[in-house]
């Protein structure tokens, strides 16, 4: 009988293979480097995009209720927005930029008001040295306003382009739907299509209640500190609105100054002053926030502050302010893709998930 027939199998690593996967790795990491050292440039296109959704929005609106192309309702759209920056800053920009003026003025001597307060109530010297320290940086920060103004020329031109890239977004968006499913795979072109609708929908929700949130909190915050008698109430006001586009940490980034400059009235303004951010930020909290959360996503709110940090320790200030919306689309896109798609479990992906 013949004995068993010996296999010779071909070994698994060939030199082609090793060299193929050499090759794989280093493409890799070199796209990996690109791709942080292109942070910046990538943040920007995002804040075009999230521009572009902004003037999508308002565009549909006016198409819907006027018999105009796009293309013409697209450029009032435009205008509309630059508009009413331009008139905020023509109608209050020379109030808002005395009372900021104030603002910086009476920091230090408010400083000076808590150190008061606290060698009263015979708190230690660590604390004291501590509100000195502060007290030096926030002087040291506006006697450097003349380099802040050199860098205010790569700011605005960065602003230009990126008002620029929203417009040539907003005019077509299908264009550049479309060019981004040619290069998914086929397979999972539907799924693509759906992620991005899914992103869309949830940007498009989000600005709607960030719109809305931002002008309540202003309002709210302007109308108290007038009635309490806090000097810079309007550019106060403007600030705590502006700030909360930031979640979660928005209202307590926008009350530190006010607290201070209520201290240079009375220690009990201030505490009135701290009262009222607290009222303000529960409000944004438990009422503001969960009706963005509900036009846009449901987001944990313990997800979205850690988002925050995160995209302010790895992005700076441009990460911080579009870290909603960027949690927004990463959220959105492990649902459908991670916990729908691949996963195959139910779960609602925005208000109305189809």
């Amino acid at each position: 009988m013949e004995g068993p027939t010996a296999h010779h199998s071909a070994p698994h690593w060939t030199p082609s293979k090793v060299a193929m996967a050499i090759v794989t790795a280093l493409a890799i990491i070199g796209v990996a480097l690109l791709l942080v050292r292109m942070v910046s440039f990538l943040l920007l296109v995002f804040a075009a995009i999230v521009l572009g959704v902004v003037f999508d929005a308002i565009t549909r609106v006016i198409c819907r209720h006027t018999p105009m192309g796009r293309g013409i309702c697209l450029t009032f759209a435009v205008l509309l927005l630059l508009g009413v920056f331009a008139g905020a800053f023509y109608l209050f920009g020379a109030q808002l930029a005395a009372q900021f003026d104030m603002i910086r003025d009476a920091i230090p001597g408010a400083i000076a008001r808590v150190e008061d307060l606290l060698d009263s109530l015979g708190l230690g010297e660590t604390v004291r040295n501590a509100l000195e320290q502060g007290r030096e940086q926030i002087s040291g920060i506006f006697s450097q306003a003349g380099v802040y103004v050199l860098t205010m020329g790569s700011t605005l031109t960065n602003l230009v382009l990126v008002v620029a890239g929203a417009v040539f977004l907003a005019a077509n968006p299908d264009l550049y739907r479309r060019g981004l499913l040619k290069l998914i795979p086929k397979a999972a072109e539907p799924t693509a299509a759906k992620a991005l609708d899914d992103v869309g929908m949830g940007l498009n929700g989000w600005m709607k209640g960030q719109i809305v949130s931002s002008i309540v909190v202003a309002l709210l915050s302007w109308i108290g500190l007038e009635l309490l008698g806090v000097p810079s109430a309007a550019g106060l006001g403007v600030m705590a609105g502006l700030l909360d586009v930031i979640p979660m940490l928005g209202p307590v980034i926008a009350g530190f100054p006010a607290v201070l400059l209520a201290f240079t009235v009375s220690p009990m303004t201030a505490l009135w002053t701290l009262l009222l951010y607290l009222l303000v930020q529960q409000l944004q909290g438990n009422v503001l926030q969960p009706m963005i959360q509900k036009q846009a996503v449901n987001i944990p709110p313990a997800i979205l502050l850690f988002a925050v940090l995160a995209a302010g320790m790895l992005f700076g200030f441009l990460g911080v302010l579009l870290a909603s919306p960027l949690t927004i689309t990463a959220f959105v896109l492990v649902q459908r893709i991670y916990i729908k798609t691949l996963l195959g479990k139910d779960v609602q992906i925005g208000p109305e998930d189809a």
